[in-house]
């Protein structure tokens, strides 16, 4: 691995192997994000809740359901940077972060036949907490072979290359696994062959990662996890209050976002009344990673040419828009243009958020503020899981109120991240 003096040196030291990165590199150290991401993004989306309607009370569904993954999202966020401040300090000859990776993925591919198997919710509870603390002790590792294997004028690229993949892998193989459950709905054979697809990806990725990478020699100075973890959560909220209001703002769009693509699948089974659910929450995920996919570069190029805040605020007030579209919608391509909304929603947000995080915090801090927002996207995803209980509450009071009152939320989201961001100071970019 390289510290940060070899990091500074390699644009003059062309022995370095790192100078040498290109072409088939950047898949080397991005594959395994797409598997990952085809695998919990089908888990989630569409195998958990499916697989909890055989186990759990029917009016209870959404409850159960927010309370598996929530509590999977919070180990998520609290294992992910305990294992990689851990692989910052190890010494295996094998390099820092392939071990805590091929321990971790091993573990998680193991643990995934367990959804199938599992006779009860308190089962399959234990079983989706022991995969996420596997995934993550994974994923903490992984995530530094970009600040660390690729040079600092191709880490844009590699950052873009690890985003496409993580897209594709969430929409290919969520519309894969959709087509199996819908063929084989009997017995969990449909269930039992998307988690074999799935399994054989996250493998097959693993095995070219391991072989594939190579770490570099680790010549820094080491310090001990502890210390590592303490400067990673270290935040002056007092000297980054303009920061913390975008953190705020990111924080809620992607609560939107997130609620929405979480309850997405009993939506369309209860609310539109769908032959299919799986196959169409398949679809609108597609047409979310389509609108992602479009938006990303468009506005990226947008928000050099005219500023970061007319497109964050544009991409917030069009996800309101998308929610509004879903609440009236009751055919299958209203729900596929709402999909393509929210997709140019997240798309275009996710594209300025990180040019906007960076305007806002100063020289040499960027790592770890960028980390904060990071984590604040990754808490958006536990925090829209707090609803579930509320839909089947106010569901037994009046049929579907609990998604009236979920949509409500989703675009109140939306409108209110919007709006934080035009009181934001936000630096003059240099022409």
């Amino acid at each position: 691995m390289l510290g940060n003096n070899a990091m500074k040196s390699d644009k003059v030291d062309n022995r370095n192997p790192i100078n040498k990165f290109g072409g088939i590199d950047y898949l080397k150290i991005t594959v395994l994000g797409f598997a990952l991401t085809a695998l919990w993004s089908s888990i989630h989306s569409i195998i958990l809740p499916l697989r909890l309607l055989d186990i759990i009370p029917e009016g209870q569904k959404n409850t159960y359901l927010d309370l598996l993954i929530l509590a999977g999202l919070i180990l998520a966020l609290v294992v992910q940077p305990i294992a990689g401040a851990f692989s910052d300090v190890s010494s295996s000859k094998w390099g820092r972060r392939r071990p805590y990776i091929l321990t971790g993925t091993l573990i998680l591919i193991i643990l995934t036949t367990g959804i199938g198997l599992s006779p009860s919710y308190g089962v399959i509870f234990l079983v989706y907490c022991l995969m996420q603390i596997s995934s993550n002790t994974a994923q903490g590792p992984y995530q530094a072979f970009i600040p660390e294997l690729v040079p600092e004028s191709k880490r844009g690229l590699a950052s873009g290359v690890k985003g496409l993949l993580s897209i594709v892998g969430g929409i290919v193989l969520i519309r894969l696994v959709a087509v199996l459950i819908d063929r084989y709905p009997t017995n969990n054979t449909g269930t039992w062959l998307s988690l074999a697809v799935l399994v054989f990806i996250v493998a097959v990725s693993l095995v070219y990662t391991i072989f594939a990478v190579k770490e570099q020699p680790w010549k820094g100075k080491y310090a001990s996890p502890l210390t590592s973890i303490r400067r990673s959560f270290h935040i002056d909220f007092k000297a980054k209050p303009q920061f913390i209001l975008f953190i705020i703002a990111s924080f809620l769009v992607f609560t939107g976002w997130n609620t929405l693509s979480a309850h997405a699948l009993y939506y369309f089974q209860d609310v539109i009344g769908v032959d299919s659910p799986a196959a169409v929450t398949a679809d609108l995920m597609i047409a979310m990673g389509i609108g992602m996919l479009v938006a990303v570069y468009l506005a990226g190029i947008l928000s050099d040419k005219v500023g970061r805040r007319p497109v964050v605020v544009g991409s917030g007030l069009m996800g309101a828009l998308g929610i509004i579209v879903l609440f009236f919608s009751r055919s299958y391509w209203q729900v596929i243009f709402c999909g393509t909304l929210l997709g140019m929603c997240a798309g275009a947000w996710l594209s300025s958020q990180w040019a906007l995080a960076t305007d806002l915090v100063g020289k040499g801090e960027e790592a770890k503020y960028l980390g904060l927002s990071n984590m604040s996207i990754a808490g958006a995803g536990a925090a829209a899981r707090l609803i579930g209980p509320l839909i089947d509450f106010l569901n037994t009071s009046r049929i579907n109120f609990g998604y009236q009152i979920m949509l409500l939320a989703c675009f109140i989201y939306f409108v209110i991240g919007s709006v934080l961001l035009l009181i934001i100071k936000i630096p003059r970019l240099k022409s």
